[in-house]
Protein backbone atom coordinates (compact mmCIF):
# COMPACT_ATOMS: atom_id res chain seq x y z
CA UNK A 1 0.00 0.00 0.00
CA UNK A 2 1.32 3.49 -1.11
CA UNK A 3 1.98 5.83 2.41
CA UNK A 4 0.42 8.93 2.45
CA UNK A 5 3.12 10.57 1.42
CA UNK A 6 3.43 8.99 -1.77
CA UNK A 7 -0.29 9.60 -1.64
CA UNK A 8 -0.18 12.91 -1.91
CA UNK A 9 3.06 13.35 -4.72
CA UNK A 10 0.52 10.81 -6.81
CA UNK A 11 -2.73 13.22 -6.43
CA UNK A 12 -0.72 16.39 -7.43
CA UNK A 13 1.24 14.40 -10.74
CA UNK A 14 -1.74 12.49 -11.23
CA UNK A 15 -4.05 15.87 -12.05
CA UNK A 16 -0.89 17.21 -13.93
CA UNK A 17 -0.49 14.32 -15.66
CA UNK A 18 -3.74 13.59 -16.36
CA UNK A 19 -4.20 17.28 -18.15
CA UNK A 20 -1.10 16.75 -19.70
CA UNK A 21 -2.05 13.32 -21.23
CA UNK A 22 -5.44 15.17 -22.71
CA UNK A 23 -4.58 18.27 -24.02
CA UNK A 24 -3.94 17.23 -27.50
CA UNK A 25 -7.60 15.43 -27.57
CA UNK A 26 -9.01 17.70 -26.29
CA UNK A 27 -12.83 19.07 -28.57
CA UNK A 28 -12.67 15.67 -30.41
CA UNK A 29 -15.67 13.67 -29.87
CA UNK A 30 -15.05 10.08 -28.86
CA UNK A 31 -15.12 8.14 -32.03
CA UNK A 32 -12.30 10.62 -33.52
CA UNK A 33 -10.05 9.89 -30.52
CA UNK A 34 -7.14 7.66 -31.13
CA UNK A 35 -7.27 3.27 -29.29
CA UNK A 36 -6.17 3.14 -25.91
CA UNK A 37 -2.75 1.86 -26.67
CA UNK A 38 -2.26 4.73 -28.56
CA UNK A 39 -3.59 7.70 -26.34
CA UNK A 40 0.21 9.31 -24.93
CA UNK A 41 1.74 12.41 -24.58
CA UNK A 42 2.49 12.46 -28.39
CA UNK A 43 -0.75 11.85 -30.20
CA UNK A 44 -0.33 9.22 -32.99
CA UNK A 45 1.10 10.51 -36.83
CA UNK A 46 -1.84 11.92 -38.70
CA UNK A 47 -4.32 13.04 -35.33
CA UNK A 48 -5.42 16.50 -35.31
CA UNK A 49 -3.86 17.96 -32.45
CA UNK A 50 -5.71 20.30 -30.51
CA UNK A 51 -3.45 23.63 -29.67
CA UNK A 52 -0.97 21.96 -31.94
CA UNK A 53 2.08 24.44 -30.69
CA UNK A 54 1.72 23.07 -27.23
CA UNK A 55 4.75 20.83 -26.64
CA UNK A 56 3.58 17.56 -25.56
CA UNK A 57 4.01 16.83 -21.74
CA UNK A 58 2.17 20.38 -21.14
CA UNK A 59 -0.27 21.11 -18.84
CA UNK A 60 -3.13 23.38 -19.24
CA UNK A 61 -5.08 25.90 -17.03
CA UNK A 62 -6.26 23.01 -15.06
CA UNK A 63 -2.63 22.34 -13.88
CA UNK A 64 -1.66 25.62 -13.53
CA UNK A 65 -4.70 27.06 -11.75
CA UNK A 66 -4.19 24.20 -9.06
CA UNK A 67 -0.75 24.54 -8.78
CA UNK A 68 -2.22 28.87 -8.06
CA UNK A 69 -4.37 27.61 -5.31
CA UNK A 70 -1.94 25.35 -3.54
CA UNK A 71 0.56 27.78 -3.46
CA UNK A 72 -1.51 30.35 -1.87
CA UNK A 73 -2.56 27.59 0.39
CA UNK A 74 1.31 27.11 1.20
CA UNK A 75 1.68 30.99 1.33
CA UNK A 76 -0.94 32.09 3.67
CA UNK A 77 -1.70 28.98 5.79
CA UNK A 78 -5.39 29.01 5.42
CA UNK A 79 -8.08 29.86 2.30
CA UNK A 80 -7.68 33.50 1.10
CA UNK A 81 -9.90 34.05 -1.64
CA UNK A 82 -8.27 37.17 -2.28
CA UNK A 83 -5.08 36.06 -2.82
CA UNK A 84 -6.18 33.21 -4.43
CA UNK A 85 -7.64 35.89 -6.96
CA UNK A 86 -4.50 37.68 -7.71
CA UNK A 87 -2.33 34.60 -8.69
CA UNK A 88 -5.08 33.24 -11.26
CA UNK A 89 -4.91 36.80 -12.67
CA UNK A 90 -1.34 36.42 -12.69
CA UNK A 91 -1.52 33.63 -14.48
CA UNK A 92 -4.20 34.99 -17.08
CA UNK A 93 -1.93 37.77 -17.54
CA UNK A 94 1.85 37.23 -17.03
CA UNK A 95 1.68 32.88 -17.39
CA UNK A 96 2.28 32.35 -13.14
CA UNK A 97 2.58 28.36 -12.87
CA UNK A 98 1.78 28.24 -16.03
CA UNK A 99 4.78 26.18 -18.42
CA UNK A 100 7.00 28.24 -20.12
CA UNK A 101 4.62 31.03 -19.08
CA UNK A 102 2.80 30.55 -22.01
CA UNK A 103 -1.03 30.77 -21.31
CA UNK A 104 -3.99 28.60 -23.61
CA UNK A 105 -7.25 27.44 -23.24
CA UNK A 106 -8.61 29.88 -21.44
CA UNK A 107 -12.33 29.15 -20.16
CA UNK A 108 -14.51 31.79 -20.97
CA UNK A 109 -16.51 31.89 -17.38
CA UNK A 110 -13.24 31.96 -15.53
CA UNK A 111 -11.82 34.77 -18.00
CA UNK A 112 -14.97 36.65 -17.25
CA UNK A 113 -14.64 35.97 -13.84
CA UNK A 114 -10.87 37.35 -13.14
CA UNK A 115 -11.73 40.27 -15.38
CA UNK A 116 -14.72 41.04 -12.83
CA UNK A 117 -12.00 40.98 -10.34
CA UNK A 118 -9.42 42.65 -11.57
CA UNK A 119 -12.17 45.71 -11.56
CA UNK A 120 -12.11 45.89 -8.23
CA UNK A 121 -15.07 43.01 -7.37
CA UNK A 122 -14.08 41.59 -3.93
CA UNK A 123 -13.15 37.66 -4.98
CA UNK A 124 -16.23 35.83 -3.07
CA UNK A 125 -17.96 37.75 -5.48
CA UNK A 126 -16.85 37.56 -8.92
CA UNK A 127 -17.82 34.35 -10.04
CA UNK A 128 -20.69 34.52 -11.98
CA UNK A 129 -23.92 32.45 -10.06
CA UNK A 130 -26.07 31.43 -12.79
CA UNK A 131 -27.33 28.46 -13.77
CA UNK A 132 -25.66 28.41 -17.14
CA UNK A 133 -22.21 29.56 -15.27
CA UNK A 134 -21.57 25.91 -14.08
CA UNK A 135 -18.33 24.86 -16.08
CA UNK A 136 -15.89 22.56 -14.65
CA UNK A 137 -13.59 25.09 -14.02
CA UNK A 138 -13.65 25.57 -10.48
CA UNK A 139 -13.51 21.71 -9.62
CA UNK A 140 -10.53 20.95 -12.03
CA UNK A 141 -8.02 23.26 -9.53
CA UNK A 142 -9.66 22.34 -5.90
CA UNK A 143 -7.27 18.76 -5.13
CA UNK A 144 -4.70 20.92 -4.10
CA UNK A 145 -7.27 22.03 -0.82
CA UNK A 146 -8.10 18.11 -0.12
CA UNK A 147 -4.34 17.22 0.33
CA UNK A 148 -3.09 20.13 2.16
CA UNK A 149 -6.19 20.64 4.33
CA UNK A 150 -6.41 19.28 8.46
CA UNK A 151 -9.46 20.55 9.65
CA UNK A 152 -12.42 19.01 9.72
CA UNK A 153 -14.90 17.63 7.04
CA UNK A 154 -17.05 20.48 7.57
CA UNK A 155 -13.80 23.05 7.56
CA UNK A 156 -12.65 21.39 4.51
CA UNK A 157 -16.31 21.56 2.63
CA UNK A 158 -16.47 24.74 3.67
CA UNK A 159 -13.12 25.70 1.76
CA UNK A 160 -13.88 23.51 -1.00
CA UNK A 161 -16.75 25.96 -1.73
CA UNK A 162 -15.18 28.98 -1.03
CA UNK A 163 -12.46 28.66 -3.45
CA UNK A 164 -14.78 28.07 -5.86
CA UNK A 165 -16.63 31.35 -5.18
CA UNK A 166 -13.91 33.26 -6.83
CA UNK A 167 -15.14 32.18 -11.02
CA UNK A 168 -17.65 29.72 -10.34
CA UNK A 169 -20.15 31.41 -8.20
CA UNK A 170 -23.38 28.72 -8.70
CA UNK A 171 -24.40 26.55 -5.73
CA UNK A 172 -24.18 23.47 -7.98
CA UNK A 173 -20.18 23.84 -8.59
CA UNK A 174 -19.83 24.89 -4.94
CA UNK A 175 -20.87 21.40 -4.06
CA UNK A 176 -19.17 19.68 -6.63
CA UNK A 177 -16.24 21.01 -5.52
CA UNK A 178 -17.24 19.81 -1.77
CA UNK A 179 -17.90 16.11 -3.02
CA UNK A 180 -15.01 15.94 -4.98
CA UNK A 181 -12.63 16.82 -1.96
CA UNK A 182 -14.33 14.62 0.16
CA UNK A 183 -13.80 11.84 -2.00
CA UNK A 184 -10.32 12.88 -2.11
CA UNK A 185 -9.91 13.17 1.23
CA UNK A 186 -11.80 9.31 1.76
CA UNK A 187 -9.08 7.92 -0.75
CA UNK A 188 -6.28 9.71 1.20
CA UNK A 189 -7.41 7.50 3.95
CA UNK A 190 -7.48 4.40 2.19
CA UNK A 191 -11.54 3.99 2.60
CA UNK A 192 -13.15 0.64 1.12
CA UNK A 193 -15.70 2.91 -1.17
CA UNK A 194 -14.40 6.33 -1.12
CA UNK A 195 -17.02 7.86 -3.16
CA UNK A 196 -20.35 6.56 -1.66
CA UNK A 197 -18.25 7.49 1.96
CA UNK A 198 -18.10 10.83 0.83
CA UNK A 199 -21.25 11.21 -0.28
CA UNK A 200 -22.52 9.81 3.65
CA UNK A 201 -20.85 12.17 4.67
CA UNK A 202 -21.91 15.13 2.42
CA UNK A 203 -25.59 14.19 3.96
CA UNK A 204 -24.79 14.14 7.39
CA UNK A 205 -23.11 17.62 6.96
CA UNK A 206 -26.15 19.13 4.87
CA UNK A 207 -29.43 16.88 5.86
CA UNK A 208 -32.08 16.84 4.30
CA UNK A 209 -34.14 20.11 3.84
CA UNK A 210 -30.97 22.43 3.31
CA UNK A 211 -30.52 23.66 -0.19
CA UNK A 212 -26.90 21.98 -0.72
CA UNK A 213 -28.53 18.78 0.16
CA UNK A 214 -31.81 19.45 -2.74
CA UNK A 215 -28.90 20.87 -4.87
CA UNK A 216 -26.63 17.69 -4.52
CA UNK A 217 -29.69 15.16 -5.00
CA UNK A 218 -32.04 17.14 -7.32
CA UNK A 219 -29.34 18.09 -10.19
CA UNK A 220 -25.73 16.20 -9.24
CA UNK A 221 -27.45 12.93 -8.18
CA UNK A 222 -24.18 10.81 -7.02
CA UNK A 223 -26.01 7.73 -6.86
CA UNK A 224 -27.17 7.90 -10.06
CA UNK A 225 -26.43 5.23 -12.82
CA UNK A 226 -26.28 7.95 -15.14
CA UNK A 227 -22.53 7.53 -17.14
CA UNK A 228 -20.28 10.33 -17.48
CA UNK A 229 -20.15 11.90 -20.97
CA UNK A 230 -16.85 14.25 -20.33
CA UNK A 231 -18.44 17.51 -21.47
CA UNK A 232 -17.21 20.73 -19.44
CA UNK A 233 -20.28 20.63 -17.45
CA UNK A 234 -19.44 20.47 -13.75
CA UNK A 235 -21.66 17.58 -12.88
CA UNK A 236 -21.00 15.32 -15.99
CA UNK A 237 -17.52 16.30 -14.96
CA UNK A 238 -17.19 14.92 -11.39
CA UNK A 239 -19.52 11.66 -13.11
CA UNK A 240 -17.16 11.04 -15.86
CA UNK A 241 -14.28 10.88 -13.40
CA UNK A 242 -15.87 8.85 -10.99
CA UNK A 243 -17.00 6.34 -13.87
CA UNK A 244 -13.41 6.42 -14.60
CA UNK A 245 -12.09 5.26 -11.49
CA UNK A 246 -14.14 2.97 -10.75
CA UNK A 247 -14.28 1.47 -14.26
CA UNK A 248 -10.22 1.15 -14.25
CA UNK A 249 -7.79 -0.52 -11.89
CA UNK A 250 -4.57 1.37 -12.64
CA UNK A 251 -3.83 5.19 -12.87
CA UNK A 252 -3.09 4.66 -16.94
CA UNK A 253 -6.46 3.14 -16.89
CA UNK A 254 -8.35 5.68 -15.65
CA UNK A 255 -6.73 8.54 -17.24
CA UNK A 256 -6.93 7.17 -20.68
CA UNK A 257 -10.39 6.00 -20.07
CA UNK A 258 -10.79 9.52 -19.38
CA UNK A 259 -9.53 10.69 -22.58
CA UNK A 260 -11.65 8.22 -24.28
CA UNK A 261 -14.61 10.20 -23.36
CA UNK A 262 -13.75 12.76 -25.73
CA UNK A 263 -14.76 16.54 -25.64
CA UNK A 264 -13.17 18.56 -22.35
CA UNK A 265 -10.03 15.71 -22.30
CA UNK A 266 -7.46 17.35 -20.33
CA UNK A 267 -9.92 18.33 -17.51
CA UNK A 268 -11.83 14.98 -16.93
CA UNK A 269 -8.11 13.20 -16.96
CA UNK A 270 -7.41 16.12 -14.54
CA UNK A 271 -10.14 15.24 -12.50
CA UNK A 272 -10.00 11.22 -12.58
CA UNK A 273 -6.11 11.69 -12.52
CA UNK A 274 -5.81 13.30 -9.52
CA UNK A 275 -8.11 11.07 -7.75
CA UNK A 276 -6.34 7.61 -9.31
CA UNK A 277 -2.86 9.66 -8.03
CA UNK A 278 -4.14 9.59 -4.55
CA UNK A 279 -5.57 5.78 -4.61
CA UNK A 280 -2.39 4.33 -6.44
CA UNK A 281 0.59 6.18 -5.09
CA UNK A 282 3.06 8.28 -6.94
CA UNK A 283 4.95 5.06 -8.25
CA UNK A 284 2.43 3.87 -9.92
CA UNK A 285 1.92 6.75 -12.15
CA UNK A 286 3.79 4.94 -15.37
CA UNK A 287 7.52 6.46 -15.59
CA UNK A 288 7.81 7.84 -19.10
CA UNK A 289 4.66 10.23 -18.63
CA UNK A 290 6.58 11.00 -15.13
CA UNK A 291 10.24 11.47 -16.94
CA UNK A 292 8.42 13.99 -19.42
CA UNK A 293 5.83 15.74 -17.84
CA UNK A 294 7.23 19.65 -18.73
CA UNK A 295 7.75 22.30 -15.79
CA UNK A 296 8.46 20.15 -12.84
CA UNK A 297 10.26 22.73 -11.81
CA UNK A 298 7.24 24.44 -10.86
CA UNK A 299 5.78 21.41 -9.04
CA UNK A 300 8.83 20.03 -6.58
CA UNK A 301 9.46 22.72 -4.35
CA UNK A 302 5.78 23.38 -3.94
CA UNK A 303 5.14 19.24 -3.64
CA UNK A 304 8.19 19.27 -0.66
CA UNK A 305 6.49 21.95 1.24
CA UNK A 306 3.24 20.29 1.02
CA UNK A 307 4.54 16.61 2.20
CA UNK A 308 6.38 18.44 5.03
CA UNK A 309 3.75 20.12 6.01
CA UNK A 310 1.58 16.56 6.11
Amino acid sequence: MPTREERIAGGLYGLLIGDALGVPYEFHPPEQIPPREQIEFEPPVGFRRAHARVPPGTWSDDGAHALCLLASLLYKGHLDPEDLGRRLWNWYELGYMAVDHEVFDVGIQTSNALAIFRAGTPALKSGPKGEMDNGNGSLMRVLPLALWHTGTDQALVYDAMRQSLVTHGHLRSQVCCALYCLWARRTLEGAADPWAEAVATFHQLYPEGMEAHTELESHIRPNAPDLGRGTGYVVDCLRSARDCVRAEASYEGVVKAAVALGKDTDTTACVAGGIAGIREGLQAIPARWRKTLRGQELVEPLLKQLIDRS
